[in-house]
C-alpha cells in the first residue's frame, strides 16, 4: 500500500495546526458556529444531532494493521468504543468532543491517516473495487490510478470550492464492484488501443433528491490523459455548474440539462486545451506508485486446499461461512475473505473497539497486514491462504464477526438516519434492525440468494436507496415517520434506479411488507433466476401486490 512522502507529512500537520487554533478560537467563542462551520467541514467534522462527528478518509478503502489498532484507540479514548464505516469506505467517530479533534488528528497523522476532504464541496475520497489487486477478473489493479487521483485532487487550488461535492469511483474489472455508475465521475479500466491502459468515463450519476445514472461520455481516455480528462471534466462543471440552488448544484443536473453530448463537447473543448500542458503523468511517476501495490510475497500453492475441503466437509456453519463470505482469488491457493459487520439485528457498519482490534491481529497473522474497507460497509482480509480460512473463521468467529450474510438479505446497507444525523427524516436503525430479525434465518437467506436491501433515514440517499434490489427510503409525513419501497435498483454495470411501488408505510410494517415481497419471489421466480433478474423479467406488479397484502397493511 501507499506510503506518505515529505509532502503528504508535511501537509497533514500543517493542517492539523491550523485547524488547532481554529478549534482553540471556537471553543472560546472568538468564532461563531457559522463561521467555524466552513473550517471544520475542511477537516471532515460535522456538527451531528447530539454532537460532532468525524469522518476519516480511507482512501480506496485500505488500510494496514498499525492504521485500524489506531482507529480502535480513537474509538476508546475519544468516542463511546465503537466506529461506523460508510459507503465510501470511510470510517465516521459520532461522539468525539470539539476540543479533542485536534489531538484525534495528531493522531491519526501518526499513521499516515487523515480526515482531509471527506466533506465540502470538493473532490472526496476516491473508491474502488474492494478485491482490487486479488480479483481474478481484473484487467489491472486500480487502486495506483486512486492514488494518482488522491495526489492530483488534495487542495487543488482550482477545485477546493465547487458547485458542490465530487465523488470519483475506479474500477480495473468489467465487473463493476464499487458501483460507479452512481459517482460524479466513474473511471473503468480498458485496454488502450496501444495495448496501454485507458478508461472508459462516465459522468453525472448521483443519487439524492434526484438520481441519475452516470451516462458515457468517452470509451477509451489514454490513462497518461487521465488528469488532463478529469480537469476538463471540473473545470467544465466548475464553471457551468449552478450555485444557486443546493438541489441542482450537483454534475447530474449540469450533464442533464446540457444533455450528455452537449457536456462531451464542452468537455472536448476544455480537454483540447489541456492536453497539451503539463499534466501528462510521467512513466516514472506511475511506476513509482505502482511499485507500493505490488502483489504480497504469495506461495507458490495449488489452487485446491485440502485443509479448507477436510473443514468444509467437517462442520456445516464453516462449509456455510465458505459459500457466502469466501471469494476467489488471482492467485491461486488463496482467498479473499468478506468479514461481516451486519451481525443478526446489528448495525450494519458498526465495529467496536475490540473487534477492530481483533481485525488488526487477524490482517497481520492472515493477510499481509492489509485489510479493505468495502462499499457494502464491510471489512476484506483480500489475500488469505485457504489453508488458512478454517483457522481464521474461528477467530472470527470469537470476535463476534464471522457472520456468514455477505451478499445475501442480511447484508443490508443503512445510513446512521435520525439517530445521528441532523438531516434525516426518518431512523434507519431500528428499521435495518427489525428486518436482519425478521430475515435471520440463514437457511431460508441462502434460498433467496443475493438480494440487496439499502435503506436511507432521507432523500439525501446516503445508503444509496435508489440502487438497492429493494430500497427503503425514511420520509416525513406530519412529524411521522413512514417508509417508502422501491424495487429493481442495482448498482453494478447493469446500474438502475428502484421503482416506487406505491404508498409508504409505518415502520411496524416494513419488515413483514419485504418479507412478504420476497415470499413472491420465491414463488415466482424462474430457474436460476436471482431477485433482481426476477424483477427484470416480470416487473415491479408482483411484488407491489405482495407489498400491499393484506389491506391493512398500507399507511
Amino acid at each position: 500500500m501507499y506510503r506518505y512522502d515529505e509532502f503528504d507529512a508535511a501537509l497533514v500537520r500543517e493542517r492539523i495546526e491550523e485547524f488547532r487554533d481554529q478549534v482553540e478560537r471556537r471553543a472560546s467563542g472568538a468564532l461563531t458556529e457559522d463561521e467555524f462551520k466552513p473550517l471544520r467541514l475542511m477537516n471532515g467534522v460535522y456538527l451531528q444531532l447530539h454532537a460532532y462527528m468525524l469522518r476519516v478518509a480511507v482512501p480506496y478503502g485500505t488500510m494496514n494493521s498499525r492504521q485500524m489498532r489506531r482507529l480502535a484507540h480513537i474509538a476508546r479514548t475519544y468516542d463511546k468504543g465503537y466506529g461506523h464505516f460508510t459507503t465510501r469506505t470511510n470510517i465516521q467517530f459520532n461522539w468525539p468532543a470539539l476540543t479533542d479533534l485536534p489531538a484525534i488528528l495528531s493522531d491519526l497523522a501518526e499513521v499516515e491517516m487523515h480526515a482531509i476532504q471527506t466533506s465540502g464541496n470538493c473532490i472526496r475520497n476516491v473508491t474502488t473495487d474492494v478485491f482490487a489487486g486479488a480479483a481474478d477478473d481484473e484487467i489491472e489493479d486500480p487502486r495506483p490510478w486512486c492514488e494518482i487521483i488522491r495526489q492530483w485532487s488534495t487542495i487543488h487550488p482550482e477545485f477546493s470550492f465547487l458547485p458542490r461535492k465530487f465523488k470519483i469511483a475506479v474500477v480495473g474489472a468489467k465487473k463493476d464492484r464499487a458501483a460507479l455508475r452512481t459517482h460524479d465521475v466513474g473511471l473503468q479500466i480498458v485496454p488502450g488501443a496501444d495495448g496501454q491502459t485507458a478508461f472508459r468515463v462516465f459522468v453525472g450519476g448521483g443519487q439524492g433528491r434526484l438520481p441519475h445514472i452516470a451516462q458515457e461520455i468517452a470509451t477509451a481516455v489514454s490513462g497518461r490523459e487521465l488528469l488532463a480528462y478529469l480537469t476538463a471534466i471540473l473545470r467544465a462543471y466548475n464553471l457551468l455548474g449552478r450555485r444557486d440552488n443546493i438541489h441542482k448544484a450537483r454534475i447530474k443536473i449540469l450533464v442533464a440539462s446540457l444533455g450528455v453530448d452537449g457536456f462531451r463537447e464542452e468537455v472536448e473543448r476544455q480537454f483540447a486545451t489541456l492536453r497539451h500542458q503539463d499534466l501528462r503523468i510521467p512513466d516514472s511517476e506511475l511506476a513509482r506508485i505502482q511499485a507500493y501495490f505490488a502483489p504480497p510475497a504469495f506461495e507458490q500453492l495449488p489452487r485446491r486446499s485440502p485443509a479448507y475441503d477436510r473443514a468444509v466437509l467437517a462442520d456445516p456453519d464453516f462449509a456455510r461461512f465458505g459459500r457466502n463470505n469466501i471469494r476467489r482469488h488471482r492467485q491461486p491457493g488463496y482467498a479473499s475473505v468478506i468479514v461481516s459487520l451486519k451481525p443478526p439485528a446489528g448495525v450494519p457498519g458498526d465495529i467496536t473497539a475490540d473487534q477492530m482490534e481483533a481485525v488488526a491481529g487477524l490482517a497481520r497473522r492472515f493477510s499481509f497486514d492489509e485489510v479493505r474497507a468495502a462499499y457494502e460497509q464491510n471489512l476484506v482480509l483480500p489475500h488469505v491462504r485457504l489453508d488458512d480460512t478454517p483457522e481464521l473463521w474461528l477467530r472470527l468467529a470469537a470476535a463476534g464477526l464471522a457472520t456468514p450474510n455477505a451478499d445475501l438479505v442480511t447484508d443490508i446497507i443503512a445510513c446512521p438516519g435520525l439517530d445521528y444525523c441532523s438531516l434525516a427524516n426518518a431512523r434507519s436503525i431500528p428499521v435495518a434492525q427489525a428486518l436482519s430479525r425478521r430475515l435471520a434465518d440463514l437457511d431460508l437467506q441462502e434460498r433467496l440468494g443475493p438480494v440487496r436491501i439499502n435503506m436511507s433515514g432521507c432523500i439525501n440517499a446516503c445508503g444509496h436507496h435508489h440502487v438497492g434490489h429493494i430500497g427503503v427510503l425514511g420520509v416525513d409525513r406530519k412529524g411521522e415517520e413512514y417508509y417508502q419501497i422501491t424495487v429493481g435498483g442495482s448498482p453494478d454495470e447493469q446500474a438502475a434506479l428502484g421503482e416506487i411501488v406505491g404508498k409508504s408505510l409505518c415502520a411496524d410494517e416494513v419488515a413483514p411488507a419485504i418479507a412478504r415481497a420476497l415470499d413472491r419471489y420465491l414463488a415466482i421466480r424462474g430457474e436460476g433466476e436471482r431477485f433482481i433478474d426476477t424483477v427484470r423479467r416480470v416487473g415491479a406488479d408482483p411484488f407491489r401486490e405482495a407489498i400491499y397484502e393484506p389491506a391493512d397493511a398500507t399507511a
